[in-house]
């Protein structure tokens, strides 16, 4: 066969970093958010698609000076302590690098994905070197991270209210008074006030003590398997700068803090378009929402299947935590967050947001029931189906289908960590949403799960009596039960558009 090759053309590689996606300028970005918002929505996700698909290059800054002559490492070396070398880097790593691509480990079951046991990765926060304390994560996809984002805004604003109002009504009735604490339908504890009273003046004594399954803070934090950042851009940040050795200018501004030679080697544009981009991924769906509107094809068993199991899913108890359906009252994601508990004043380099060009009058806008670019699909009607966007109710609030409450719960030893890293708590996680999970095993933190049933029987601790009563139906029971988690999938109903 003979294949022509046009004018200029090489099949020899690029020996430059021009094949690299160029930096993403932010002041470009706002400029197009002033005079073109959806102009500059669909300019980030773009690049942000770029960006995830990427191969980086050293010339790119990819990799770090984990010892001289070494880039990556899979396991963490806080052995090498010589100047320079992986234990001293700025900020202090919790593991890698160990990879040069997004979706070199996000690819289950298609790019921005999850990840299978060979890429797991190991860590260890607290630098102690001993691997009797490293952490073991499996990799958790990315889709539709922007809805996620929003309801734990929401629910923050829920949570703070609560507790200003609290206070006010302690020293309006001069009595100490309890209350429980709710977002959502979600219970996170008690707060209490306690009026301190001066004559006329009246400060509110806060006790946080009984507060459950949130920082105190009251801030819903529902990114990274410990549930530690509460926006996207934040996890971005850090999963590159651990995972691929790419430390953004918002993180150590002109400092080389992994001595690997190299600065800016994630503009403020960049991670911008990163964020947009993992926010307005298409959400999961169903097997049998794919079914009703005539995309794939269930015998009557397997629907039958499928409904039997989604009512014992209910019956023994996972809905309490794996809370099917959320509202969101305001579907418009921003970035950077308008909220004032998540947006960043001051980035972790020490510059402000404005002066990085981040600001609520260039943010980055869309609406997560019309405007997210996937799964756009021509139905056998004719009709077109906006498969990747979120369904709205009569109101317009956006439903979202997480199967989540959104809080920690602490899930006994058998799923603890060695160590508490974070002081979180060993054995405490946050509800890992199911949307999704029939696509992205192998399951739970690190993996260990082949199957859904053995996921299911690892829960322990606040869980346990809900994997009892799942443990106890038959085998027909504990089938249905699987077969309704395997219908929560994750497709991609674009294949052969490789832009997104």
């Amino acid at each position: 066969m003979i294949v022509a090759l046009g004018a200029g053309t090489s099949l020899l590689p690029s020996l430059s970093r021009g094949d690299d996606q160029p930096p993403v300028d932010q002041g470009t970005l706002n400029a197009l958010a002033v005079d073109a918002p959806e102009v500059a929505f669909l300019a980030a996700f773009e690049a942000g698609d770029e960006l995830t698909e990427m191969v980086f290059t050293t010339a790119r800054g990819v990799g770090a000076n984990v010892r001289e002559g070494q880039r990556f490492t899979r396991f963490p070396r806080a052995d090498l302590d010589g100047p320079g070398e992986w234990a001293n880097h700025q900020p202090p790593r919790e593991g890698g690098p160990q990879a040069q691509s997004c979706i070199s480990c996000h690819a289950l079951p298609y790019a921005n994905g999850a990840g299978g046991v060979e890429l797991n990765v190991a860590i260890d926060p607290l630098q102690t070197g001993d691997p009797r304390s490293y952490l073991e994560r499996n990799t958790a996809p990315l889709f539709s991270l922007g809805a996620i984002q929003r309801v734990a805004e929401e629910m923050t604003t829920e949570l703070q209210a609560q507790e200003a109002a609290l206070a006010e009504r302690a020293c309006t009735g001069r009595a100490p008074i309890v209350v429980p604490l709710t977002a959502k339908g979600v219970g996170f504890g008690t707060l209490s006030a306690t009026p301190e009273i001066d004559g006329e003046a009246c400060t509110p004594r806060i006790d946080r003590s009984k507060v459950a399954g949130v920082n105190e803070d009251l801030v819903v934090r529902a990114f990274g398997w410990k549930g530690t950042h509460p926006t996207i851009r934040s996890f971005a940040r850090d999963a590159a700068n651990n995972e691929m050795g790419l430390q953004a200018d918002e993180l150590v501004g002109a400092t080389d803090g992994d001595h690997d030679g190299y600065v800016s080697e994630l503009t403020v544009g960049d991670l911008t378009a990163l964020t947009i981009y993992m926010a307005a991924l298409e959400r999961p769906t169903s097997m049998t929402e794919l079914a009703a509107l005539g995309l794939v094809e269930l015998s009557p068993m397997e629907r039958s299947l499928i409904a039997a199991g989604e009512a014992r899913f209910h019956e023994v108890g996972c809905a309490g935590c794996h809370k099917p359906e959320m509202l969101i009252e305001d579907p418009v994601f921003t970035e950077p967050s308008l909220h004032p508990a998540f947006a960043e004043p001051v980035l972790p380099s020490g510059a402000t947001a404005a002066e990085l060009g981040l600001s609520p009058e260039t943010a980055i806008r869309f609406d997560l029931t019309a405007d997210l670019p996937n799964n756009r699909v021509v139905l056998p009607d004719g009709r077109v189906a906006e498969l990747g966007a979120y369904e709205t109710d009569a109101q317009g609030r956006a439903v979202v289908r997480r199967y989540s409450d959104f809080r920690r719960h602490e899930m006994g030893q058998e799923l603890a960590d060695p160590v508490d890293a974070y002081g979180i708590g060993a054995s405490v996680w946050p509800t890992r949403g199911l949307a999704g999970v029939g696509s992205t095993g192998p399951w739970l933190h690190d993996g260990r799960a082949t199957t859904l049933d053995e996921a299911i029987l690892a829960h322990g601790g606040e869980a346990a009596a809900s994997r009892d009563r799942y443990a106890a139906l038959s085998d027909v029971g504990r089938a249905q039960v699987v077969s309704f988690l395997a219908n929560l999938v994750i497709v991609d109903l674009d294949p052969e558009d490789e832009e997104h």
